[in-house]
């Protein structure tokens, strides 16, 4: 599933210190190979270079503002 501009996702990487939190797709760039990465903001700050398999649609009534 491909991801746009203003999309809220879930970042699933144990390695960053955002693992779990719902985020903002912020911009998205094709790599040399044809994948997509992604920079996604949160709100205590921003993850670049998510590739998309890291990533999940949030449900409808996630809102990163309830995160605390």
């Amino acid at each position: 599933m491909s991801f746009e501009e203003g999309d809220k996702v879930v970042l699933h990487d144990e390695h960053s210190d955002f693992d779990g939190e719902v985020g903002t797709v912020e911009t998205v760039s094709e790599t040399m190979f044809g994948d997509e990465n992604y920079v996604i903001s949160f709100e205590g700050g921003q993850e670049a270079g998510i590739s998309e398999d890291a990533l999940e649609a949030a449900p409808d009534d996630a809102d990163e503002d309830d995160e605390e």
